[in-house]
């Protein structure tokens, strides 16, 4: 795990002041180590600049006069052979090829081995080299090989061209800016802040979508003007000055049809087992993210089960016993020491607790959001900051957790909406009966918008803006030219056949598991973690997309085939729990108690009110009624709140920016 950084220029020679710059920005992605490449690409030197202290490179750097116009730079956490053989930026035998990595690719045993069987000679026992010896044999289909996480720039000296990619599920990023002229990158949007001649400005088309739809990361476009991102499962070729873009990776609408149901569920618990097994190599101490729900309990127990037996893992790594961390409250409506005790009970795990207040939210959101570079959808994002700079505490480097198992196995009760809206259009009247006084039975609290959901999942596109403007105007609270002018939808893709599937896939790609993902990039990398996600293995993915409906939703339940293939493993207490709460925050309590006053005076200001997006008499009047009880919208204050800060930092105060371009972080 990684800070990866990159600049080449079209228009001759470069200076090494803003490599240094932006790979400083992301010394809390690695503080290992560090190195930097200089290339002139006319005539195919390569000038590596080696260290281990910054003011010794700092120095090299600045006494550097070559004629060159690439740089790389790079920052290490270093996870897989802790020796200087895993340095980079990385080279083969004759330094025709170099890379900068940051991730894991974590198959890379296997096809080390397979590579060696092909003639390959490798020189270290890092995933990294693994990467370079597998281009050199099958050029770009080489991503289709890896089983992991990873963002990578790859310098082909022969070819004159560059090759860089992000992993299926999109778990590590890459940031890029195109402007003609120049081609430069980043692990982190900060580190492209550090550019000369670069002012960040908010994208008014990005912002809309937060603001109204409460999305993030949906598509290559930021939250910064001119500053895209690689897809999940895109490489990018930069060739003759110019830019190309391509998917390698897709899920594609195959179903699994094996005999019996036993034969499904044992697949799942093979293919899951073995994700967490591939996911605890590693030379450093590892932990994990324990809510009490399902999906964390069930790595919990079979990362213990693994350890017992010793299957293929070093054991130390885990210790003695495991490490666990946890986000809890004393409020028992958000708090599930309950369900976490029961398995620390059973596994003899470290219990490791930690409990966010609203009156620290506040104090540390400006390192929290100065690390998150983006606005974010909730305050459940702080439990996840305090739980991550607990594992830092205790001296664990790697975490793993259960992000995804709630986007892929229709764990949200939305999920429900298009199985029934599917069995109404298919006037599948038993079934839908059936289903229905099923739910109503498991979850005896339904949402507010169970019948609204059902109806957007039934009615054609065209009328549902209709419904929406005449009967629930939920963007009363927008200026007017700025709503009708950057409103949009994203409906759900018809790729599959099966509506659930669709709505699945649109969460998994777009809707809600990438801003999820950034989440859990930042927040990790910010205490210099690496997190790692069993539910997002590729193998899994696909497996999962395959199944047939019932082995998602069936009866009410959520989650069943993973609530089948954990039987007699976990407790069925934990098994059976419909009530998950995850790391959560008491929100709506926090918003009319202590963030209030800082609330009012945010959307008080003279600086919200010039933004053009708010119409503020509208705005302060729903603050007010969600505070009296009137009505529940603590996610969208949220998001005018988180905006506004987030503005203030990254657009409006240009000279404290500045100074983090110059000087690094200097708001840890």
């Amino acid at each position: 795990m990684c800070g990866i950084t990159g600049i080449v220029s079209f228009k001759g020679n470069i200076g090494p002041e803003s490599i240094k710059k932006m790979t400083d920005l992301l010394r809390h992605r690695g503080p290992d180590d560090e190195g930097f490449l200089a290339v002139n690409s006319g005539s195919g030197e390569v000038y590596p600049l080696i260290g281990n202290e910054s003011k010794v490179l700092g120095r090299r750097i600045e006494g550097f006069d070559k004629p060159v116009d690439l740089f790389l730079g790079h920052r290490r956490l270093s996870i897989i052979d802790l020796s200087p053989a895993g340095h980079q930026p990385m080279s083969n035998e004759d330094g025709s090829v170099w890379i900068i990595h940051n991730g894991e690719i974590y198959n890379y045993i296997e096809i080390g081995k397979e590579l060696e069987r092909l003639g390959h000679r490798l020189n270290s026992r890092t995933d990294t080299e693994v990467i370079l010896h597998a281009y050199e044999e099958w050029g770009t289909g080489c991503l289709k090989r890896f089983n992991g996480m990873w963002a990578f720039a790859l310098v082909d000296l022969k070819k004159k061209s560059m090759f860089c990619s992000r992993d299926r599920a999109g778990v590590k990023p890459f940031y890029y800016l195109y402007d003609g002229t120049r081609f430069c990158f980043g692990s982190e949007i900060k580190a492209l802040l550090a550019i000369e001649n670069f002012s960040p400005e908010p994208n008014d088309g990005i912002v809309a979508d937060y603001l109204f739809l409460g999305l993030l990361d949906h598509t290559r476009e930021t939250f910064f003007r001119n500053i895209c991102q690689l897809n999940p499962g895109e490489y990018l070729l930069l060739e003759d000055n110019r830019i190309t873009v391509q998917s390698y990776w897709d899920i594609e609408p195959e179903e699994t049809r094996v005999s019996g149901h036993d034969a499904y569920t044992e697949r799942f618990y093979e293919l899951l087992e073995d994700a967490i097994r591939i996911r605890l190599r590693s030379d450093v101490p590892i932990g994990t993210c324990l809510s009490g729900g399902l999906d964390s309990s069930s790595i919990v127990f079979l990362a213990h089960k693994l350890a017992c037996r010793g299957r293929s893992i070093d054991s130390r790594m885990l210790g003695e016993r495991q490490k666990t961390f946890s986000s809890c409250f004393e409020d028992p409506a958000y708090d599930e020491r309950k369900y976490i005790e029961l398995v620390i009970e059973q596994t003899a795990a470290e219990k490791n607790y930690v409990f966010p207040h609203g009156a620290d939210l506040f104090k540390d959101l400006p390192k929290l959001i100065w690390h998150q570079e983006e606005p974010f959808g909730s305050t459940s994002i702080y439990a996840q900051w305090n739980v991550m700079r607990k594992a830092r505490e205790r001296g664990v480097t790697v975490l793993l957790d259960g992000q995804g198992g709630d986007e892929l196995l229709a764990g949200y009760l939305p999920s429900f909406y298009p199985l029934l809206g599917q069995m109404i259009k298919q006037m599948a009247l038993r079934r839908l009966i059936k289903e229905f006084d099923a739910f109503r039975r498991c979850h005896r609290d339904m949402p507010n918008r169970f019948f609204q959901g059902i109806a957007a999942a039934v009615l054609p596109g065209w009328i549902k803006p209709f419904l929406q403007k005449h009967m629930n105007d939920r963007t009363g609270w927008a200026n007017e030219g700025f709503r009708k002018r950057y409103s949009r939808d994203f409906p759900p893709p018809r790729k599959f056949k099966e509506d659930l599937n669709n709505y699945l896939y649109h969460i998994f790609r777009s809707a809600i598991l990438p801003g999820l993902l950034r989440y859990e990039d930042r927040n990790s990398m910010a205490f210099s973690l690496e997190s790692r996600l069993p539910f997002l293995d590729y193998r899994l993915v696909e497996y999962i997309f395959s199944l047939p409906i019932e082995k998602k939703l069936k009866e009410g339940v959520t989650k069943v085939v993973l609530r089948d293939a954990m039987k007699g493993t976990l407790p069925d207490e934990i098994r059976n729990r419909m009530d998950k709460i995850g790391f959560g925050t008491p929100e709506g309590i926090w918003v009319k108690t202590v963030l209030k006053e800082s609330i009012s005076e945010i959307i008080g200001s003279k600086s919200f009110a010039e933004r053009g997006y708010f119409n503020v008499p509208k705005v302060r009047k729903a603050f007010e009624n969600h505070c009296a009880g009137k009505i529940n919208i603590s996610s969208l204050i949220w998001r005018w709140v988180n905006l506004e800060v987030w503005l203030r930092m990254f657009s409006d105060d240009r000279r404290a920016l500045n100074e983090r371009r110059n000087h690094g972080n200097s708001i840890e």
